[in-house]
Order: C-alpha cells, then structure tokens, then sequence
C-alpha cells in the first residue's frame, strides 16, 4: 500500500477536477478536496482494492459534495475558463478549441439531463475512463460508453442546427 503522501500527490489533480466537474467553483473544489484526503486518511483501512484508488477517492467525493449539496440546495456557477471543450467526431474528448467555443459548448451541456452532463464532464475535464466513469456512478462501463456517446451526438446536432 502507497503511504498517504504519495497517493495525495498521485490522485490529487484527478479528484479536484472531477469535484470541479460537480461544483463548477474552484474555491469549493479546493476544499472538498483536502476534505476528500481527509476522510480517506481515516478510512484508508476500508480500502479492499476491488476498485483503483482514484475511483475509491472519487466515490468519497462525491458523497461529500452530494453532502454539501444537502447543507446549501444550491449550485455554483462553472468557472469557464477552466473548462475543456471538444470538437472533432473522431477525437471528441482531446481537442481544445477557443474561448467563444468553450462557452458555446458549456452552454450546450447545460441542456443534457444530469447523468449525461456528469458523464460528459468526467470523460472530459476529468479524462476519466469509461469503467471508471461506470464504477464511480455504480453503472456500467458500457452504460458510461452509450450515454458519453448520446451526449455527443446530441450536441454534435445541437451545432448543426443552429
């Protein structure tokens, strides 16, 4: 087993930009963070290695920002600029166009229901995989596939509509 320290600076940029990815707020993504190794200090013993550690860090993410969102019913604006964009059929997730296309983008995304959104952002700005999108949504990894591949493809009809 890792000691803390390593797996802090090994996971550390993965578990922020998938909190980024839920909270769109830098400073809240931050915070939930360092409270994500918190927690996963206290109960690194119940780690049985059945998932890979960022998968098992992300899950504790995610309860603490569902726990976050219980205490504020509210949510947080996306800081735009740290947002990933992508464009082309093939090689959707990799290729980073202009700011102005970024926003179109975001905005696009705010249409998709919330499971394809979050599907979407962690494939994207998370560059998680699709079992690992699975795993952290306790879905499938071909359901992460289909439904990463839907929203492409409605917002691939969005741009040619208009």
């Amino acid at each position: 087993m890792q000691d803390i320290e390593e797996i802090y600076k090994e996971y550390f940029e993965t578990v922020y930009k998938y909190l980024f990815c839920l909270t769109h707020n830098s400073d809240l993504s931050e915070e939930l963070t360092q409270e994500t190794f918190y927690r996963a200090v206290i109960s690194i013993n119940s780690f049985r290695g059945d998932c890979k550690m960022s998968v098992w860090l992300c899950q504790i993410a995610k309860n603490l920002w569902c726990d976050e969102l219980k205490r504020n019913r509210k949510t947080e604006n996306i800081d735009e600029k740290n947002f990933e964009f992508f464009s082309s059929d093939n090689d959707l997730e990799n290729n980073a166009v202009s700011k102005e296309e970024k926003v179109n983008l975001y905005k696009k995304m705010q249409k998709l229901d919330d499971l394809t959104r979050e599907v979407m952002y962690l494939r994207i700005t998370g560059e998680l995989s699709f079992k690992e999108i699975g795993d952290i949504l306790n879905k499938t990894e071909n359901w992460a596939r289909v439904t990463f591949y839907r929203g492409k493809t409605k917002i691939k009809e969005d741009k040619e509509n208009g």
